[in-house]
């Protein structure tokens, strides 16, 4: 897989991607209650993020097809994580959150990480290290569980 930083010409197939596994998330399945939310996940939003200074948005590809998304919001919230549906299961998401993991970690992150991952995604983020940090919580149409990933501390 090609990771690279998301462009303008991403922000159309970076917002159907997204739209594709939107269901993992929102609290009922067409989205009625989420249109908020929807709405940050659109394809002028996802422009938006692209070229936000406090954000850092990358793009996974095998050939010509995206396989996934990453961002992270001011080197230390990981802000999307989303695999298309047919590449999910390979060990995508978790070479996109290794690559922004290194870049935020390149740029002074000292190892502590944020997530609010969807009650799908949990065993996933699990996997990668993050402790979940709260209860799960449902508001405006989705529903997510806060958890943070902590460099380990090194004995003096």
């Amino acid at each position: 897989m090609h990771i690279r930083p998301a462009t303008s010409h991403d922000a159309e197939s970076i917002s159907t991607l997204i739209r594709s596994v939107a269901h993992y998330f929102t609290l009922h399945p067409q989205g009625f209650g989420a249109e908020g939310f929807l709405k940050t996940i659109a394809s002028d939003a996802i422009d938006g993020l692209i070229h936000a200074a406090h954000f850092r948005y990358f793009a996974g590809f095998i050939g010509d097809d995206l396989t996934g998304v990453v961002a992270i919001r001011d080197d230390k919230h990981l802000y999307h994580l989303f695999v298309s549906p047919q590449f999910q299961r390979q060990g995508v998401a978790r070479q996109l959150w290794a690559h922004a993991k290194a870049d935020a970690l390149r740029r002074g992150n000292p190892g502590e990480f944020t997530v609010n991952s969807s009650p799908f995604a949990v065993p996933v983020y699990v996997s990668f290290g993050f402790v979940a940090v709260g209860d799960q919580v449902e508001t405006q149409g989705i529903a997510f569980v806060p958890m943070t990933l902590s460099a380990p501390h090194k004995a003096v």
